[in-house]
C-alpha cells in the first residue's frame, strides 16, 4: 500500500486540529480523517458514523498495527508540515503589515501647494436710486 497524497484541512478549534482526505495507491480515496488533540497528544480518527445505539463505527479503518502506525505517521507529518507552513504565513504577513503601519505613520504627509487667497466677487456699486417727482 502508497499512501499517494494527503491533503490537510487546518481547523480553530480546541480538540479538533485538522480534517484530512487521504489517497492511496492513486485509486482509492478516503475523507474526513480527524486529527484530534487529546490528553496524551495528537492522534488521528477514521472517518466514522453514528449508529442506531447512538455509538459511532468507523466507515473505513485499518485492520492491523501495521497499516495504521503507517497512516498515522504519514498524516500527523503531513498536519505539522501545513500547520508550520501556515503558522510562518501568518507571521510574514503580520510582520508586513506592521512594517506598513509604521511606514506611514513615520512619512510625512505630502505637502499641498500653496493655495492662493480666494478672489472674492467684487461688489457691484450700488445702483443711485434717483426719485422721481410724483405726478400731481
Amino acid at each position: 500500500m502508497n499512501i499517494t497524497d494527503v491533503k490537510v484541512f487546518l481547523r480553530e478549534s480546541n480538540q479538533l486540529k485538522a480534517f484530512v482526505n487521504m489517497v492511496i495507491d492513486d485509486a482509492f480515496i478516503i475523507r474526513n480523517i480527524k486529527v484530534i488533540e487529546g490528553d496524551n497528544g495528537l492522534f488521528v480518527a477514521m472517518p466514522s458514523r453514528r449508529v442506531s445505539s447512538g455509538e459511532y463505527r468507523d466507515i473505513a479503518h485499518p485492520i492491523n498495527t501495521e497499516t495504521r502506525t503507517l497512516i498515522e505517521n504519514v498524516i500527523i507529518e503531513k498536519y505539522k508540515e501545513v500547520l508550520k507552513e501556515a503558522l510562518t504565513s501568518a507571521n510574514e504577513s503580520s510582520e508586513k503589515s506592521k512594517e506598513k503601519s509604521k511606514e506611514k505613520s513615520t512619512e510625512k504627509p505630502a505637502e499641498e501647494p500653496a493655495k492662493e487667497p480666494a478672489e472674492e466677487p467684487a461688489e457691484e456699486p450700488a445702483e443711485e436710486v434717483k426719485e422721481v417727482p410724483a405726478a400731481e
